[in-house]
């Protein structure tokens, strides 16, 4: 088969691959919210909608969401360490343990039925949603950060739970680091560096160690689809400045309920999916 009888014959998942990039880009821009978050139901929608099943929707749009980060992550720290947003400090206390979390939760997502990782990413979306919804910019109490063992468990536990629904640093880290003190931007810049720990030793396991589904969508090897990679990521990078620059003469923060109202909506149906 020539690569124009194939890419004929997958035309329209093409075209939503690329609406899913440019889509994710934009919202990552004008909101600051991380790419995981929205790639993650996109794909997972999008796949089922081409005859994938549920489980094997759930786990491909898992390893291929962590896949596409790792490029935009690597932007996103270079940028954010020109301006000094980058505390390598606390990542040098926490990249061991967050890796270790990535390594477990994504040789899990090998093994675990889809629906499980379904059901995780809706009540991770659905406690994302309320946050931004509610959230009043900085906390009215913020504590120290914990000592040893407490820095062990949260960075381990954001390694874990981060991989085993695809998303980057962003939805995680920043809320616990801003809950600790942290400046907004200071939080933001640092998750970019935490969103690479996760994501690429966490797309490997799931490239090399993922069994690929029977109905897994085309061009898939391991759990990442390569189609999906290498279509979302370009438009990403390319819509992610005009987000920025949107974010200027907008509303922001209004904005950001409306997508937190989408993000909870999202959840509710993923969970409802498996449950109902």
């Amino acid at each position: 088969m020539g690569i124009l009888e194939i890419i004929t014959q997958n035309a329209l998942a093409i075209m939503a691959l690329i609406g899913t990039g440019a889509f994710a880009g934009f919202l990552a821009g004008l909101l600051g919210v991380g790419g995981g978050i929205v790639i993650v139901p996109v794909l997972f929608f999008l796949f089922q909608s081409f005859g994938v099943s549920t489980q094997s929707a759930m786990s491909v749009a898992t390893a291929t969401s962590l896949a596409t980060i790792i490029p935009t992550s690597i932007s996103s720290i270079l940028s954010h360490h020109k301006k000094g947003n980058v505390d390598f400090q606390i990542l040098s206390r926490w990249a061991v343990f967050i890796i270790f979390g990535v390594l477990f939760g994504s040789l899990l997502v090998t093994r675990i039925h889809g629906i499980w990782l379904t059901t995780l990413f809706g009540i991770i979306a659905i406690l994302s949603a309320m946050n931004m919804l509610f959230s009043k910019g900085k906390s009215l109490r913020s504590y120290p950060l914990p000592g040893k063992a407490g820095q062990i468990v949260i960075s381990s536990s954001i390694g874990f739970f981060s991989a085993m629904v695809g998303i980057g640093g962003g939805t995680l880290s920043v809320p616990v680091l801003t809950r600790f003190n942290y400046p907004t931007h200071k939080s933001v810049g640092t998750a970019s560096a935490i969103g690479f720990l996760i994501s690429f030793p966490g797309a490997i396991i799931l490239l090399i160690f993922g069994n690929t589904p029977a109905d897994a969508p085309f061009g898939s090897l391991g759990l990442v689809n390569l189609p999906g990679f290498f279509l979302i990521v370009p438009l990403t990078i390319l819509f992610a400045p005009v987000g920025v620059s949107l974010a200027s003469k907008l509303d922001a923060v209004k904005l950001k309920k409306v997508f937190s109202v989408v993000l909870l909506i999202t959840g509710l149906r993923m969970l409802a999916q498996v449950l109902l």
